[in-house]
């Protein structure tokens, strides 16, 4: 079992920069891929990032690609979404998972076992 609990969120400026944390339970985080979803008012739950066990490759979004990057320490059971040049479209609730999903996709989130209760993300212009 792996609980998950994220960090990080608040209210930012356009242009501005956000570090997201999520912190796992449990002996097992190494094991699992991790990843980074977003719900926006309104909207349905979409992808933005995933990595591997290993920290040996990642995953983005078109939408964040070269904005975003994800991280993990495994020694601290933790992943890391830092974001940068936030927008207002990436205003959202945003979710970190844990799961076995394929790769290199990665993106469905029916792969994911275990989701945090997310972090409220405000982008305000």
């Amino acid at each position: 079992q792996v609980q998950l609990v994220e960090s990080g969120g608040g209210l930012v400026q356009v242009g501005g920069s956000l570090r997201l944390s999520c912190a796992a339970s449990g002996p097992t985080f190494s094991s699992f891929p991790m990843a980074w979803f977003r719900r926006a008012p309104g909207k349905e739950r979409e992808f933005v990032s995933a990595i591997l066990r290993s920290a040996s490759s990642a995953n983005y979004a078109d939408s964040v690609k070269g904005r975003f990057t994800i991280s993990r320490d495994n020694t601290k059971n933790t992943v890391y979404l830092q974001m940068n040049s936030l927008k207002p479209e990436d205003t959202a609730v945003y979710y970190c998972a844990a799961g076995t999903p394929g790769w290199p996709s990665a993106r469905r989130a029916g792969d994911y076992n275990y989701w945090g209760q997310g972090t409220q993300v405000t982008v305000s212009s």
